[in-house]
């Protein structure tokens, strides 16, 4: 329940964060033990594994819905955005072919860019 709890306390925390929260509340608790939770939560559709290229893992409490991610290049904070197009998956791939009897049930979609903070500070910094 500790690891539960700290997942739906920190969305979109990496494992290291986790296992600090866990280890506040149970001093005693391995690395290993937490790893194997988020794991078992993750196979059981209880907690989101994202994991946004060149970042480590994430996890996230909201699941069952069609939500996708934006993420700053800069600082790396991540934040949720809804789906503009509907249920899962929410983009189909052209059928020429490719899809070789897949058969489909999520499209993962990052948007990247600059957060709030880091768009002043970059405008600032390109300003003379």
């Amino acid at each position: 329940m500790a690891v539960v709890e700290a997942v739906y306390a920190r969305p979109h925390a990496d494992t290291e964060t986790i296992f600090g929260a866990v280890r506040e509340l149970l001093p005693d608790v391995s690395r290993q033990a937490v790893y194997d939770v988020l794991a078992a939560l993750t196979g059981a559709g209880l907690v989101r594994k994202i994991q946004p290229s060149g970042s480590v893992a994430r996890y996230e409490s909201r699941v069952g819905d069609n939500h996708h991610h934006i993420v700053c290049r800069s600082c790396g904070v991540i934040a949720d955005v809804d789906c503009a197009v509907g249920g899962a998956p929410c983009l189909t791939p052209s059928d020429d072919g490719t899809l070789d009897g897949f058969v489909l049930d999520e499209a993962e979609v990052i948007y990247w860019g600059l957060c709030p903070e880091c768009s002043i500070s970059h405008v600032s910094r390109s300003q003379p």
